[in-house]
């Protein structure tokens, strides 16, 4: 397989193969390249960030995302979690909307200060 690296801004194109010894990462210019092929190759994850429902007017929605990455293969029924959610009190950044989504050990959380804009 062949992608690129996303870990630095030099974006390296790997080359990526999968054998009976492990994974083989070719491309990459850093030791960070060569992580970021192998994980691909064996358990690719993502962060996600999203908006939820609000019922503010002001504010009718709020920036949440993952607070670490979760399985590239949940991506879909996570952000099904995510709109399932609609904010019905004012939080500050950080705060958890969703613990442990899918059981990922991942929880939504808010990015946006709601405080400082719904005073």
């Amino acid at each position: 397989m062949k992608l690129t690296c996303i870990e630095c801004p030099k974006g390296c194109m790997l080359t990526i193969e999968k054998t009976d010894a492990g994974v083989i990462v070719e491309g990459n210019d850093c030791i960070r390249g060569k992580r970021f092929g192998e994980k691909e190759a064996t358990n690719p994850t993502r962060t996600i960030a999203s908006t939820v429902k609000t019922v503010f007017e002001k504010m009718p929605v709020v920036s949440v995302r993952t607070s670490s990455e979760i399985p590239k293969g949940l991506i879909f029924q996570v952000m099904d979690e995510i709109n399932k959610v609609v904010v019905k009190e004012i939080y500050p950044a950080g705060t958890i909307l969703i613990p442990n989504v899918l059981n990922t050990g991942s929880n939504i959380i808010i990015t946006t200060d709601m405080t400082k804009i719904l005073k």
